[in-house]
């Protein structure tokens, strides 16, 4: 007897056969993004008052990335760059831009006293057929059932149609018809129809939130819970149970940020430019609002691929464009490069992964697209530049790479541009036509949240409840640090230089 008769026989044939199918199955994919969150609004990340239940399981399922940047913006709207560089695995510097391409002609700054800041610009351009080597498109062509569900506007549109089904739409409001409950239903609605047509191809589902970005309008349930107003008017009172500030919050920033106008700095709804404790402890309630109600639509997801049975064999990430401020070191926004806001949260789970695992990663945004398809075999586009992390995801590695390089040109240029390397950190501000030209050096090991000698007022001590230790300041004009600033400044414009970078600051030779 043949041994696939005997097996049949014996009642092992419909086993070995699911087995094997279950072994050559093709991964999906999850990949859930939110708009405007730092990571410390997660308990993953310290956070001690927003319950994200879901998302607490999903980190203790898989792998916490505690050192994931978005690069860096060009605009004011920072979400549109970073977006565009997830969906197409491009740096910053090499990315499609509509009106202004870095292809134009550059002009040399008209101020005498900022010569070296000449906006020419790179000779390396995005493909004209980009758009087809994006996420959607690549996994159409890998034969992935493709879905997307997202805000609309301030993004890489010519990417997002891609997808097979788009449904987006901007849900900021406080109500399941116009909040985040939309997006979750749209994801619902897909995996139900796949259900009930017994689809086998593999799905790759781009699940994207529209909070907690402002307005930060949360539901009646979650705005009792976390003592906050959505119509809010400074000086009002906030209930106890209203969040504190952060530890790093200032009432205004020390010199100007560089960007005349922004909107997230001077007409946010309920906030303006005020800063003081009661809007900033309410804004903060209503960013808790927001993220709790996401939480809830990410587990109804969850727990309907549980019930298909395809939660094990789907890779999940979680993740958003960029932080946000929402008043630390005085500001509202995210067009800055302190960690609140160039840091963003990243959550990996899947088949293979190890569980509970906190790893620094050193990844990008941008990096998303070469590891989803290295961990799913689907062939990567040559346009795309990031690395596969896959590597850290496998404890192969703790790192895909040493340093880290930021940008923010969205305002007056250059801008403020970063660098990170291991506990040291510098960030450089040319803004203003030359009036405001700053530079700061922080130890992050010594002091995580960049605290500068603002921070030691009296009145931000007790609104802050923390006194911070003597060398919990910026270390740029210590001499005792004159070394590592000089390796910093270094190791920036090295970075500015392979990034190709159009612009120079002040203290930096000429192009």
């Amino acid at each position: 007897m043949k041994l696939s008769k005997f097996m049949s026989a014996c009642g092992l044939g419909l086993i070995a056969t699911s087995a094997l199918q279950a072994a050559s199955k093709r991964p999906n994919v999850l990949f859930i993004l939110n708009d405007d969150q730092a990571p410390e609004t997660l308990k993953i990340y310290g956070n001690k008052v927003c319950d994200t239940p879901n998302l607490d399981k999903l980190a203790e399922e898989g792998v916490v990335f505690t050192e994931a940047h978005h690069m860096g913006a060009y605009v004011g709207a920072v979400c549109t760059p970073s977006r565009t560089m997830i969906m197409s695995g491009r740096t910053v510097w090499h990315l499609p831009i509509k009106g202004a391409h870095h292809g134009g002609k550059g002009k040399k700054s008209k101020k005498k006293g900022n010569s070296q800041a000449k906006a020419t610009v790179s000779p390396i351009l995005a493909p004209k057929d980009l758009p087809s080597h994006t996420l959607g498109a690549v996994f159409n062509k890998a034969g992935y059932d493709t879905m997307r569900t997202c805000k609309k506007g301030n993004s890489y549109a010519a990417a997002n149609s891609q997808f097979t089904i788009v449904k987006d739409k901007v849900c900021r409001a406080g109500n399941e018809q116009q909040g985040s409950k939309w997006h979750g239903d749209n994801v619902m609605e897909f995996l139900e129809n796949r259900d009930q047509n017994g689809s086998d191809k593999p799905f790759f589902i781009y699940y994207g939130f529209s909070h907690p970005h402002d307005p930060r309008n949360g539901t009646d349930e979650m705005l009792k819970k976390y003592g906050a107003k959505n119509k809010y008017n400074p000086g009002d009172q906030v209930l106890e149970k209203t969040p504190k500030v952060p530890v790093n919050w200032l009432p205004e920033h020390p010199f100007h940020h560089g960007h005349p106008g922004l909107r997230d700095e001077v007409n946010v709804q309920g906030v303006k430019k005020n800063r003081d404790v009661n809007t900033v402890r309410n804004e903060t309630g209503r960013d808790y609002a927001c993220i709790e109600n996401i939480d809830t639509q990410i587990g109804r997801v969850l727990k309907k691929l549980e019930e298909m049975g395809e939660l094990d064999n789907t890779y999940i990430f979680f993740t958003a464009d960029h932080g946000i401020s929402v008043g630390r070191h005085g500001l509202m926004g995210k067009q800055n490069l302190y960690e609140h806001s160039w840091k963003v949260p990243y959550i990996v789970k899947g088949p293979g992964i190890e569980a509970g695992k906190r790893v620094k990663g050193n990844i990008y945004l941008l990096d998303t697209l070469r590891t989803i398809c290295d961990l799913t075999g689907v062939e990567v586009p040559e346009s795309c530049e990031g690395k596969s992390f896959k590597p850290v995801l496998e404890g192969k590695q703790e790192t895909v790479r040493d340093v880290m390089y930021g940008v923010y040109c969205g305002g007056t240029k250059p801008g403020m541009r970063s660098v990170k390397k291991g506990d040291w950190k510098l960030i450089k501000y040319d803004v203003m036509n030359g009036q405001v030209r700053e530079t700061q050096l922080f130890n992050l090991k010594e002091n995580p949240n960049e605290l500068i000698k603002a921070h030691q007022a009296p009145d931000v001590i007790a609104a802050t409840g923390n006194k911070p230790k003597p060398n919990q300041v910026n270390l740029a004009k210590d001499p005792k640090y004159a070394k590592k600033l000089k390796e910093m400044e270094a190791l920036l414009l090295d970075q500015m230089i392979k990034n190709d970078d159009p612009y120079r600051l002040w203290d930096q030779p000429a192009k």
